[in-house]
């Protein structure tokens, strides 16, 4: 029997109808209208009867500290598992409930603080259910490739870098795909990891959407059976081929495409891998040759994990305290404008208010700061390794840590234990854009040091 174990769990984390929503500084509604698709926190487990872990992934833009420390306190609660023996990532959707822009909420604050707090107990419910179902497994890994996504940081004939396709941008088409079965070869877990904003519905749409993750963890479960987690790839600067729509019709084809392709290569991976025998000849019409596929169990895979804080570079702040009074004075205008305004200025009014609670934030936080104390996370399951930071960090990282990598298979991601912040190339440094001038904490010397740090701890696990 193989000594790895895995167990899935989930829990339904869909907000209720009249939710605020808190994905877009564009958008000129509050509350939103129900769930065009169920959200889930999907839980993995693993064990090797020596060491045991959770991978938990949640439909959501993501929560700050604090919130995450609540999670992560919750899981660690229920399941006994030490806090650094867990991984808490988020899809990044950003047609979810609003969870970290509280301050921009006039209308439905006690239901956005509502749902906040009964999260903790139901993310929980998935990891301690994941370990409650420990089975023997074997693990097999593959790629495949699919172009929904594009580079973002494109520039405008008047020569403004925006959001939006830069066709000719570096990306990763990568589909990297894990799958887990019981001993009779039944699908157990399958992991899906692809880099790609869910920024497919935008402010338009009042409709909670896990965006492309929903759909295409339905695809795989359907087309191959288990249960489908998703990871998100490094993506700060990439987006979808189509998106910033209200056309719920987009993301459901996105999904499915990708899950499509997830499922393809998840069909043609073996965890119980043959041998092949020659047998002889049989005559017919031709002289066929006649084989006979001997099962060989693999070698046990090495279950690791470690957890620890890099120190990352940051950017100078100006005192914060002028910044916050301008966001007080901006939030107060975009009440007067609710109450009085024109769509089209309480949009722009949502947006500068929106841009100017970034800065006040990110200020009150870091000035006066050097460095930050920022937390990454490997696990090791035989030649496959999940490496994550928090934040969220740009494709190129990505790329560069796989191709250095000792794994075979290599998964990198963000968004995983809290924390916003995007960690920009040099390049994009010397390019300017929001990535950099309005989201990102960090110098330009921290995309060098997550490389860095990344492949020596990819370098302790492969040990």
């Amino acid at each position: 029997m193989p000594p790895l174990f895995a167990g899935t769990g989930r829990c339904d984390i869909t907000p209720a109808p009249g939710t605020p929503q808190g994905g877009w500084g564009a958008q000129t509604h509050q509350r939103g209208i129900g769930a065009d698709l169920s959200f889930f926190a999907t839980a993995l487990a693993l064990s090797d009867g020596a060491l045991t872990l959770a991978i938990v992934d949640a439909d959501s833009i993501g929560f700050d500290l604090e919130w995450t420390n609540r999670i992560l306190d919750a899981i660690v609660q229920l399941t006994g598992l030490p806090r650094e023996r867990v991984r808490f990532s988020c899809s990044h959707t950003h047609s979810g409930p609003n969870t970290f822009r509280l301050a921009t909420i006039s209308e439905g604050r006690d239901m956005a603080e509502s749902y906040l707090e009964s999260l903790p107990h139901r993310i929980a419910g998935a990891a301690w259910q994941a370990l409650q179902n420990l089975r023997p497994v074997r693990v097999a890994a593959g790629e495949g490739r699919c172009e929904v996504n594009v580079n973002r940081r494109f520039v405008t004939p008047e020569g403004e870098r925006a959001v939006g396709r830069n066709w000719g941008g570096i990306t990763d088409p990568t589909v990297r795909v894990v799958r887990f079965d019981n001993l009779d070869e039944t699908p157990v877990a399958t992991l899906v990891h692809y880099a790609c904003h869910p920024t497919t519905i935008a402010w338009q749409n009042r409709s909670f959407t896990p965006d492309y993750p929903g759909p295409l963890r339905q695809t795989v479960e359907q087309n191959l059976g288990g249960t489908c987690l998703f990871l998100q790839g490094p993506t700060a600067n990439l987006t979808p081929r189509r998106g910033f729509t209200g056309d719920l019709r987009v993301y459901r084809a996105l999904g499915r495409a990708l899950g499509l392709e997830a499922a393809r290569v998840a069909h043609l991976l073996e965890t119980l891998p043959r041998r092949e025998k020659y047998l002889g000849v049989q005559q017919s019409g031709a002289a066929i040759a006649l084989y006979e596929d001997e099962p060989v169990e693999p070698d046990p895979p090495a279950l690791r994990m470690i957890t620890r804080d890099i120190s990352l570079p940051l950017r100078t702040f100006d005192p914060p305290e002028p910044l916050e009074a301008e966001a007080a004075r901006l939030r107060a205008e975009l009440e007067r404008l609710r109450a009085s305004g024109t769509e089209a200025e309480i949009r722009e009014a949502t947006a500068r208010a929106t841009q100017a609670g970034w800065a006040a934030g990110a200020a009150r936080a870091y000035y006066g700061k050097q460095k930050l104390p920022w937390q990454m996370q490997g696990i090791r399951i035989g030649d496959v390794a999940l490496l994550s930071v928090q934040g969220e960090p740009f494709v190129e990282i990505g790329l560069r840590i796989v191709a250095a990598s000792p794994f075979a298979h290599t998964l990198f991601s963000g968004y995983s234990n809290g924390a916003f912040g995007y960690i920009a190339t040099r390049e994009a440094w010397h390019e300017g854009g929001y990535e950099v001038r309005g989201g990102s904490p960090f110098s330009a010397d921290a995309a060098d040091v997550v490389v860095e740090e990344g492949l020596r701890l990819l370098g302790e696990l492969a040990a």
